[in-house]
Parts: C-alpha cells; structure tokens; sequence
C-alpha cells in the first residue's frame, strides 16, 4: 500500500474527497495533510476524518529538513498538491521526483503562473470569451503550473456563466476525475 500526503491551504474540499476515495482501496491511504495555514479548515477536515495534520512556517519549508523529515516519519510514496499555493522546495522536488501531482483550475498552459489560482483563474477565464475551462493534472516542477500535463477534462462555457458558476463546474471536474487520475498513476509507480 502506497502512502499519500497532501498539501493545501484553504478549505480542503479536494483533500476532503481524495482522502475519503482512498479510505476503501488497499493501492493507497491518504497518511498526512499538511498545511501553512493555521486557520485553514482543511485541517478541521483531516480531524474529522481521522488523518493526522501538521502545520508549518514558510521559514520550515523553505530554509530546513522539517517538512522532510515529517514526509520520512510517516513513509510518504506520494505527494497530491489540492489547493496549495507554494512553490514546492528543491529538497521535496529531489525526494519525490515524479511523485508530486497538483491540479489546477485551468486548460495549462493558459491561465497558469503565480497568482493564477481559484476565482482569479476563473474571471481571466470569462473575460477572455473562452468557450470553454477545465482542469489541468500536471506534475510539480520549480515553475508554477509548468510541470508536464498528465491529464486534462474539459466543459463548456455559457453565456450566462458566472465566476460561481464556472467554478461550481470546475470543482465537479475536480471532485470527478483527481482522485481516479491520482490512483491511476499510483498503480504504476515502482516501490
């Protein structure tokens, strides 16, 4: 059995559905959440369903072992980015080459980059006259939203779309295919 962390910053939705999807399958657990917030609810939702939590300080991640350290403790295979906002260190980037995936709100490479994430992505989206989003699974490189593209789904755009409504679509997206995506590419990985 693989073991998962995840990363995130906000309200843990994804999180929240991925660590539930796996807790019936013997390919992998979701084993940690950690987040840089400490008010993120994220981690109100771990509690809840039984998954350890850490927290941490940009000065930890960035400048020490410590983030490191607590992936080691708890035999991490697996890293899954939902909703996090930092760029992801070279120490973490080494140890888990090709085992850290993030999703982001938009067909990649447009609407990508730092500062591109959530509502933001989603109004540049309507204001451009797209006719249609999506989500973009990708690997996490040294570049925001570079990383190659693993999977991307699609939908339409409406006249009437809102910035809600869009996202309300983009998260049906998410909540459908991150974690199915994510297990796919569990299955192939080596021990």
């Amino acid at each position: 059995m693989k073991n998962i962390a995840i990363f995130a910053s906000g309200s843990g939705t994804n999180a929240e559905n991925i660590i539930e999807y796996f807790s019936n399958k013997s390919i992998a657990g979701v084993k940690l959440v950690l987040s840089n917030k400490r008010d993120s609810f994220v981690l109100e939702r771990a509690a809840r369903l039984n998954v350890p939590s850490v927290i941490f300080e940009r000065n930890d991640f960035y400048n020490s072992e410590i983030v490191i350290e607590h992936l080691r403790s708890y035999n991490i295979d697996f890293i899954v980015l939902a909703g996090f906002l930092w760029l992801v260190p070279d120490n973490i980037l080494k140890k888990y080459r090709g085992r850290i995936v993030n999703i982001h709100p938009a067909l990649l490479p447009s609407y990508g980059g730092k500062g591109m994430y959530g509502d933001n992505v989603h109004k540049a989206v309507i204001a451009s006259g797209d006719r249609e989003s999506g989500i973009s699974i990708h690997y996490v490189n040294e570049s925001y939203d570079q990383g190659d593209i693993i999977f991307q789904a699609r939908c339409t755009i409406d006249e009437n779309d809102t910035c809600e409504t869009l996202a309300s679509k983009i998260h049906s997206l998410e909540y459908r295919y991150y974690p199915a995506v994510i297990e796919d590419l569990l299955a192939k990985l080596d021990d």
